[in-house]
């Protein structure tokens, strides 16, 4: 009775690892090689994402010699990490998490037997959200001083709607409607998402005064040469209205878009209605803002 019971059990364990061992032939053919996996990998994700992890990766693969994944080691990318020691901890956490995402998936989908990236912890980054975010009275300055229409429409509503640069300058007439008080701006953002936001009357007509004979699917913000307003334009519009406004000269457009979040919440604005407007995944992120510049501490109850 014995063996029978030993061999059934025999039995349901060469079938188990014939159907694991068939399910992990078929998942490798999904990827032949190092170049598909990472072309997989990045499949479906921002452009700009695309792009910056491309150079993490070309930095990490330069740095073993472009050794096949198959035979990269824990000590491989400890080595690696070590070597990021002279950049910026930010720099340094992203090309590790460039790293370890890529090889997480490589071994999802079977390619490797094993993630060797998976001890490797990512190094923990000082929160400097605060030293980004503009108080009120500068970002009045620096739209307020800014004498061209255009550009004066550019910086008001990446504030007023907390937009990213890439949004805004993707922007086309159809995505502006007009609000029984003011107006609604559609942006495909980061994720492939989509969100409707709601804008009020002064930036509304603001933007309408930009509009002319333009048609429903020409740029809201042009360039000289009449196309779209590239990021790298608009991040320049943005750097010169802080020199001319006299406030931090490393202002970027995401500035802005911290800005209308931290001065959101200083309102009393819901935290979700925050998290809708900016398009983040999860409220945890939009809640960094609460913790940036609290509005109180009880170091006040203190006496000093």
């Amino acid at each position: 009775m014995r063996s029978i019971i030993e061999c059934k059990i025999r039995d349901l364990i060469l079938h188990f690892w014939k159907v694991i061992t068939l399910s992990e032939a078929i998942a490798v053919r999904q990827a032949d090689n190092d170049k598909q996996v990472v072309v997989m990998w990045l499949h479906e994700k921002s452009k700009n994402t695309q792009d910056a992890y491309i150079q993490d990766i070309k930095k990490f693969l330069d740095f073993t010699g472009k050794k096949p994944f198959k035979e990269v080691t824990i000590g491989d990318i400890q080595a690696f990490a070590d070597s990021l020691d002279d950049y910026a901890p930010a720099t340094k956490a992203r090309a590790l998490a460039a790293v370890k995402s890529l090889f997480a998936f490589a071994h999802r989908i079977g390619y490797l037997r094993f993630d060797v990236s998976a001890p490797v912890r990512l190094p923990k980054i000082k929160e400097t959200l605060g030293e980004r975010i503009l108080s009120e009275a500068d970002v009045q300055r620096l739209i307020g001083m800014e004498d061209n229409k255009r550009n004066k429409a550019l910086l008001g509503l990446i504030y007023i709607a907390g937009l990213r640069v890439s949004e805004a300058c993707s922007l086309k007439w159809r995505d502006v409607q007009p609000a029984s008080d003011g107006g609604y701006v559609t942006v495909f953002g980061k994720g492939d998402k989509t969100r409707t936001i709601l804008i009020g009357k002064k930036i509304y007509d603001e933007l309408l005064t930009l509009k002319g004979e333009a048609g429903a699917n020409d740029p809201v913000f042009r360039s000289q040469k009449g196309g779209p307003l590239s990021p790298s334009q608009a991040w320049r519009i943005v750097k010169q209205a802080a020199c001319r406004a006299g406030i931090n000269p490393d202002v970027s457009p995401h500035w802005l878009r911290h800005a209308h979040a931290s001065h959101a919440l200083d309102h009393g604005c819901p935290i979700h209605l925050v998290q809708a407007t900016l398009g983040h995944a999860s409220v945890a992120t939009t809640g960094r803002y609460l913790h940036a510049r609290p509005n109180d501490s009880s170091a006040r109850y203190l006496v000093s």
